[in-house]
């Protein structure tokens, strides 16, 4: 290391990242992105992944897992501008190879170094630019990965380092299998490294079969919800959850909403059902295009779409820093799921809101959720909402399409006919049970727009 080098690694102004071995080219790119302070795994893992080990970190979803890896990586290959591969990303989806190539560029702005997104959906001409010398670091979805290699002039020969992204997701999508074929065609001599925020049994045994004396980092419990979510369940039957969450949406201390439901179907219907309120509300699901995907999480990040009504799989490349409310419209079947989608909230150390409208049937799925979090979740209901209403008339055609319920009269109006007992706009009523859930914490960006959660 040159005498230069060292020098432009004394401590600067950002007391939390000059304790980290990091050039002054990448704390400049820190502190543009407005960040001071490193999270813990970003503590625990950037000097063992600058010194070149392979590391393994577990810590749950919006704790800055992103900048763990990217940081190492622009350090280990600052200002080598080869036009050869020399690290890679694999991420599970699109939204996040983007992201992360967005956040490669911004931090690593002062440096010499190109990176690029492959991923599925666009054209294939410009990846392949990328992947013929044309970039250092290449962010990744594993299946567009090996349609380029199958067309074999993707070179990894000069390859030093490889980053598996969200491995749990990637089991969870039925990756795996194509992670290992990648992995076979890499240079053996590599840095490798692991971030998940849960370790199931396989994924265990990809990191024991192609890391090499790996340091564990673990931050926090991998089953347990984010810190900061305050969790709320709301009984109420299946026909009557769009009424009731058009009823929270009354309350404008959501100002940011992330609506997950279980499938592509009931994500488009519940958003045409938002729509016909006025409730403007973006969607984004697998499979709406490339260009629908972007356009709907750029108008919910900048706040142009107050909802965004997501599936899981989409949504896991959805980082807004400041989702003041998830809202699981339906329950998942597996508890993990439940920790990844309430991780939306309470982003990078700050507070959020977690509602669950949880129908009867779904009722033992709940439970499952509480025993793995170790919580016993308060349940409450929202005054003046009429929990008997009947269901919406079907149409004859067995579609399940939502009619909207005539206003007024005793069961059909907001407020069930009960004297103005619907939500107010200038702040209205929020679920209760012996008292509010604290859904209106102050939190320290209020007011501020909103930006990724790297």
């Amino acid at each position: 290391m040159s005498e230069d080098t060292k020098e432009a690694r004394e401590p600067a102004a950002e007391e939390g990242f000059a304790k980290l071995p990091l050039h002054a080219k990448l704390r400049a790119g820190v502190r543009e992105m407005g960040y001071t302070t490193p999270t813990p795994i970003q503590e625990r893992t950037i000097p063992e992944a600058v010194g070149g080990r392979d590391l393994i970190g577990t810590a749950q979803t919006g704790t800055g897992k992103t900048a763990a890896f990217l940081l190492p990586i622009l350090e280990r290959l600052l200002d080598r501008q080869t036009g050869r591969t020399l690290a890679l990303v694999l991420t599970p989806t699109r939204e996040l190879a983007l992201q992360a190539e967005g956040f490669l560029k911004r931090l690593g702005r002062h440096t010499s170094l190109r990176g690029a997104a492959v991923y599925g959906g666009v054209g294939m001409a410009d990846q392949e630019h990328a992947l013929r010398g044309g970039a250092e670091v290449i962010v990744a979805t594993p299946g567009r990965l090996l349609d380029h290699m199958g067309r074999g002039y993707v070179d990894f020969r000069s390859l030093e380092i490889l980053v598996l992204d969200e491995a749990d997701r990637m089991l969870d999508m039925g990756f795996l299998p194509d992670v290992r074929r990648i992995l076979g065609e890499l240079p053996k001599r590599r840095q490798t490294m692991l971030f998940s925020a849960t370790m199931p049994p396989e994924v265990v045994r990809l990191a024991r079969d192609f890391l090499h004396d790996p340091k564990t980092v673990h931050v926090g419990e991998t089953t347990a919800a984010a810190v900061g979510v305050s969790h709320l369940a709301l009984p109420v039957p299946q026909h009557l959850k769009a009424s009731l969450l058009r009823e929270l949406l009354a309350d404008e201390a959501m100002s940011s909403v992330l609506v997950f439901t279980r499938t592509k179907h009931r994500a488009d219907r519940l958003a045409r059902q938002l729509a016909q309120w006025s409730l403007d509300a973006g969607v984004i699901h697998g499979d709406r295009s490339q260009a629908q995907r972007v356009r709907a999480l750029e108008a919910f990040r900048a706040g142009r779409h107050r909802v965004l009504v997501a599936t899981d799989i989409a949504a896991r490349g959805i980082d807004v820093e400041a989702v003041s409310h998830v809202v699981n419209y339906d329950i998942p079947n597996e508890p993990d799921v439940y920790v990844h989608r309430v991780g939306r909230t309470a982003r990078a150390q700050r507070f959020g809101d977690a509602f669950s409208l949880v129908s009867r049937e779904e009722e033992d799925d709940f439970h499952r959720i509480e025993q793995r979090l170790g919580l016993e979740i308060r349940r409450a209901t929202i005054p003046g909402f009429d929990y008997n209403a009947a269901p919406p008339p079907s149409s004859g055609r067995g579609d399940g399409r939502f009619r909207p319920p005539e206003r007024g009269g005793r069961g059909g109006g907001r407020g069930g006919g009960r004297g103005g007992g619907g939500f107010s706009r200038g702040g209205g009523r929020r679920p209760t049970r012996g008292g509010p859930p604290r859904s209106s914490r102050p939190r320290e960006d209020s007011g501020r727009e909103r930006r990724p959660t790297w």
